[in-house]
């Protein structure tokens, strides 16, 4: 079989490739190719990824010698590389891709269903990175980190902040987990050596598998109103948006916090801002925005009671060059006949 791999700023090629050489993969794969879905650095590659995921694959053009690549390769990997139709239809021996992404954004999903090929991806690549970098913002915000920093970077030794009467340690605090997937277990198992009482709330996870792990279980409005520290670790969907509004806000405690790692539209932002604003809760802490770069006069951007990162939770060197380990994996079970435990459109898979 021929295989071709598709690098970039973040996954170089000599990495990309590494999947091809997994037990259970080489032996199958003849020939491997590499090309590189090119970028003049960072802020390039990042503008080309919002627009794909704007305006989809047809937005930035592959590398052109791909379409000839494609042509008859039989597995295809990408990182950020858009796959379009009609490069897919270019790809006339195609069996299957491998994305070391968790979302499909960058490939014509349409068109891929329509030949039946099947996607494995790698939801979880990141979820290490992002658990840690929770557990970071929780106490950051709850023990002014950031603004302390920004205090002294100004000239100023600043000892009053919003919180001084009661700065919590994690140690003793109860710590609720909305979504109880790769992530929010991850950010949870860490969380033990603080000595915290944890409360999970998933419903598509059962209960005896919460308790299992050694963490109470709860619904969306138990943890909200018992916990000091709410992290929220869920995808967002049309069920899911907006679920965390002004009705689930003024249930948490005035000295609760709330974390958001996960994506900006499952927390009413004019809502947010109000119950930092009113005191509702005490504070937050957000990674991510719904229009990335968020404007420079985002509403949360004014307030002190906030600690506000540009999407950094998943961004380290070990999760994005582990990811075509995670696939290699994947793939091998593919090659063996075996169902991957990984796939964005799993009802194609036989």
């Amino acid at each position: 079989m021929k295989a071709v791999a598709v690098g970039d700023l973040f996954i170089p090629t000599d990495k990309m490739k590494g999947l091809f050489f997994v037990e259970g993969v080489r032996e199958k794969v003849d020939i491997v190719e590499t090309v590189t879905f090119d970028s003049k650095n960072r802020d390039d590659i990042r503008r080309k990824i919002r627009n794909i995921e704007a305006n989809g694959p047809e937005a930035e053009p592959p590398p052109a010698h791909l379409f000839e690549m494609v042509q008859d390769t039989d597995i295809l990997a990408v990182h950020l590389c858009p796959l379009s139709r009609s490069l897919i239809e270019h790809a006339k021996s195609l069996k299957v891709i491998c994305t070391a992404r968790g979302g499909t954004e960058n490939i014509d999903m349409k068109a891929v269903n329509g030949r039946r090929i099947p996607v494995i991806n790698t939801p979880h690549h990141n979820a290490n990175a992002v658990a840690e970098y929770v557990v970071g913002l929780m106490i950051a915000e709850t023990r002014n980190i950031a603004r302390s920093h920004h205090a002294l970077k100004k000239g100023e030794w600043r000892e009053a902040y919003g919180n001084s009467a009661h700065i919590p340690e994690l140690a003793g605090s109860k710590i609720g987990i909305v979504g109880f997937g790769q992530t929010g277990r991850l950010v949870a198992e860490k969380l033990k050596s603080f000595g915290v009482e944890t409360t999970v709330c998933d419903p598509f996870v059962d209960e005896k598998t919460i308790r299992e792990a050694g963490f109470r279980c709860g619904d969306l409005g138990t943890v909200l109103t018992e916990s000091d520290i709410v992290s929220i670790h869920v995808r967002l969907a049309e069920n899911t948006r907006g679920m965390i509004g002004e009705n689930e806000l003024r249930g948490m405690k005035p000295s609760a916090y709330l974390i958001n790692t996960a994506r900006a539209g499952l927390v009413d932002l004019g809502a947010l801002v109000r119950a930092l604003t009113e005191g509702w809760i005490q504070g937050a802490a957000v990674d991510v925005f719904e229009k990335e770069p968020a404007p420079a006069d985002h509403p949360l951007f004014s307030l002190d009671n906030v600690t506000v990162t540009n999407h950094r939770a998943g961004d380290t060197l070990n999760a994005y060059w582990k990811a075509p380990l995670l696939l290699g994996e994947q793939l091998a079970k593919f090659i063996a006949g075996e169902r991957p435990a990984f796939l964005a459109n799993p009802h194609f898979f036989r």
